[in-house]
């Protein structure tokens, strides 16, 4: 947990014990289900929780925001974000059952009052949202033909609506041709462990 800590000094305890108990959780559902990597299980806090984190370091939802995290497998990046901003609506969409039945458990025994789970493709969902946040599940041009039609373009607060995605790697071809503004974050410029040296937050607005 040192790491949060030392990335996001302002965490309540309360927060801080949350992420604690997710991380716990997390590597007791990925004995039974397939959530993460089973290499990348020593890593949870760095390559799991802090990246997910890395929205929140760039990044801050208006109070009243919903959120939809597309293919969130083991409730990432939503969960670590529900627990840091609690005053936002988070809903975690995964095609597997087994996924979103592992993400429930963990919610309940969260008490993530601001967090739910559902079992569904996010093409077949009916909702709308603020935001939309998910680490790279497809191609950006695919991704966002997947969930444009699920956002609320406008403005939320001060700040568009529009996608957050985690993004490792060169992705410039992918978003030339979207029809939207962008705006990039580097991870390495948030956080100093090589990891990220790759790793970005794309924003994606109108």
């Amino acid at each position: 947990m040192d790491i949060v800590k030392k990335y996001f000094p302002d965490l309540t305890d309360a927060q801080l014990q949350k992420l604690s108990t997710y991380h716990d959780l997390l590597l007791q559902w990925n004995a039974k289900v397939n959530l993460v990597s089973r290499k990348e299980t020593g890593h949870l806090w760095e390559r799991h929780i802090l990246h997910s984190l890395g929205i929140a370091k760039v990044f801050g939802f208006p109070a009243g925001s919903k959120v939809v995290d597309v293919g969130t497998g083991g409730g990432l990046p939503g969960i670590p974000l529900a627990i840091v901003f609690p005053d936002s609506e988070f809903v975690l969409v995964d095609s597997i059952a087994k996924k979103t039945k592992a993400v429930e458990d963990m919610i309940s025994r969260l008490d993530l009052e601001n967090a739910s789970a559902t079992h569904t493709r996010i093409e077949k969902y009916d909702g709308q949202y603020d935001f939309v946040v998910s680490r790279a599940v497809k191609a950006l041009p695919v991704f966002y033909t997947w969930v444009k039609d699920k956002l609320r373009w406008g403005i939320s607060k001060d700040r568009p609506n529009g996608i957050l995605y985690l993004k490792g790697g060169d992705f410039q071809e992918e978003i030339k041709n979207l029809d939207l503004r962008s705006k990039i974050w580097e991870l390495s410029d948030c956080f100093d462990e090589s990891f990220f040296e790759s790793k970005k937050v794309v924003y994606l607005y109108r």
